[in-house]
């Protein structure tokens, strides 16, 4: 980033901290019976564009125009589709994928400055409460990111923080940090005394990873292998190294059904439980924390058949929608609720997995 950005960025952070702002909770428009939607991404042009593969039909450029938009193309998608609220957060890698600590904490207060302003400015056309947040963090401290996840849920109204994964770090962006760690410790105290969940969301992975495990299939980077992998590592990495165990209230959301994780917990816990002998800290076995701190959300995954697997596996309560907009389409998600509503789920059941186990993990009716 230009040093003259950096700096620009860092007094407009300044004027924003030195503000009074009251804490506040997002007042958010309920129909009653629609849908909630939790991981949803937004950018800012200084983030530069995004390279992924848009969803079929659309071009690259209209997936960077809707990953800006908030009140056009998305709101009117939401309405079409029966979504009354979505938790934005910011496209990955964000400040994940950003190797210098000044410059990731400066961009991650810009940013969530940014979208508290964009969602809650009456000017900006947002006086319906159909959005609400997750704050983006720089992980490069503990403390840091504690202090900045504390201001934007006290202050800002935020939900709670989604994190893209590991956050790269070097001057090669060859050190890799990962939250599993004791030094982190600060920062899952602060996670529960504010009592807010933090989104585990996959990133694209650094050259010397990518280059290693992809350059022979590249058409496995992304969404299709690489995602998957990479975070779920991240996720069994709390679990074993006793994050759950040392803090047994913290609430952790793994959207695109679990990263696959539940799909294999027999030989996750059978096969995991032979490190016990050799000083693995976890106390209990992975699929315990799926009952007592782990959600998933069905984000960019809209299959009937793995929804009732998983139903099984860890149970309905553990299981929220969500779409994965922009790199998927709501459309596609209103398809797959209307399969569940066609006697797959009571209608019960349905509302506890569109809206009402969102609405007491994030506390909207407090």
């Amino acid at each position: 980033m230009p040093p003259l950005q950096v700096v620009f960025i860092a007094a407009m952070n300044l004027l924003f901290l030195n503000q009074h702002v009251e804490a506040r909770r997002i007042h958010w428009h309920d129909t009653g019976n629609g849908s909630i939607a939790l991981e949803e991404a937004w950018s800012i042009p200084e983030l530069g564009l995004s390279t992924a593969a848009p969803p079929l039909g659309q071009t690259s450029a209209e997936l960077n125009a809707n990953l800006l938009d908030i009140f056009d193309q998305r709101l009117a998608h939401m309405d079409a589709t029966g979504v009354d609220f979505m938790v934005l957060s910011c496209a990955s890698p964000c400040i994940q994928g950003i190797s210098d600590p000044a410059t990731a904490e400066s961009m991650a207060i810009h940013v969530n400055n940014e979208l508290a302003a964009q969602i809650s400015s009456p000017s900006a056309g947002n006086n319906t409460g159909r959005f609400g947040a997750f704050a983006a963090l720089s992980m490069h401290n503990a403390s840091t990111a504690a202090v900045e996840l504390k201001r934007t849920v006290q202050q800002l109204g935020f939900l709670g923080a989604l994190v893209n994964d590991y956050q790269q770090s070097g001057k090669d962006n060859d050190t890799l940090l990962f939250y599993d760690q004791p030094e982190y410790d600060i920062f899952w105290s602060t996670v529960i005394e504010l009592d807010v969940p933090v989104y585990f969301h996959p990133r694209v992975n650094v050259a010397p990873i990518s280059t290693l495990l992809y350059t022979q299939a590249p058409w496995l980077r992304g969404a299709g292998q690489e995602f998957a992998v990479t975070l779920s590592n991240h996720v069994l990495g709390l679990c074993t190294n006793g994050v759950f165990d040392r803090f047994p209230s913290l609430k952790v959301i793994v959207g695109h059904m679990g990263e696959r994780i539940p799909s294999d917990l027999d030989r996750i816990d059978k096969e995991i439980a032979r490190q016990k002998v050799l000083g693995m800290p976890m106390l209990r076995n992975v699929s315990s924390y799926f009952t007592t701190n782990i959600w998933t959300t069905s984000s960019g995954s809209f299959s009937t058949a793995l929804l009732e697997y998983h139903q099984q596996e860890i149970g309905l309560d553990r299981i929220m929608y969500s779409i994965d907009y922009p790199f998927e389409t709501m459309e596609d998600g209103e398809v797959f609720l209307d399969e569940l509503e066609d006697g797959v789920l009571t209608e019960k059941e349905l509302k506890q997995f569109t809206r009402d186990t969102a609405i007491a993990l994030l506390k909207l009716n407090e």
